[in-house]
């Protein structure tokens, strides 16, 4: 049984990738499971002189260490102007300081979703292209668009092609932990 760390890259009270992370979680069967809400996670905008001046923050030590201790992680990540939110960047930005690879070896389903037809590809791509950076394997992505009318009631992917492209994913990332 592998130990799987999930959260989405949004410190929002109504994310809506939040949601597709505990949608995903719960099509996963025989793993542990941890889901992170990134809304408990407070910690400031990263600068030099606030990290020499204070150091790192113990949210962001937990975190940090609970990436460590999984055994993969799943991300999904909110989209500002086609770019991943200043939050998660800032995420990032702290972790990597903490430790440059704090993804090393790991595998990493990366999801996003938005309430428009792009579902958020944007920060998606970036953020499938920054991690390596950090150590990860990017093993999977999905993308939902549509949010509100392809899983606004959060019990099932509406439209049957996105359905299996999440499963496929899903189940991808679960063969490389």
């Amino acid at each position: 049984m592998a130990k799987i760390l999930a959260f989405a890259g949004s410190n929002s009270s109504k994310s809506i990738n939040y949601e597709l992370v505990k949608f995903t979680v719960s099509t996963i069967e025989d793993h542990k499971v941890e889901v992170l809400n990134m809304a408990n996670f407070p910690f400031p905008m990263y600068s030099e002189d606030h990290e020499s001046e204070n150091g790192y923050s113990n949210s962001m030590i937990e975190l940090k260490n609970d990436i460590s201790e999984a055994d993969g992680v799943i991300i999904s990540v909110n989209e500002h102007n086609s770019n991943p939110s200043a939050y998660f960047k800032n995420l990032l930005d702290w972790l990597s300081r903490l430790e440059r690879n704090f993804l090393q070896d790991k595998p990493v389903l990366l999801m996003s979703t938005s309430k428009g037809k792009r579902g958020a590809a944007g920060a998606i791509e970036v953020v499938k292209n920054l991690l390596p950076r950090f150590g990860a394997e990017v093993v999977g992505t999905f993308s939902l668009p549509n949010f509100l009318d392809n899983l606004g009631s959060g019990q099932s992917i509406v439209d049957a092609d996105l359905a299996q492209a999440h499963s496929t994913a899903v189940q991808n990332f679960l063969s490389r932990i």
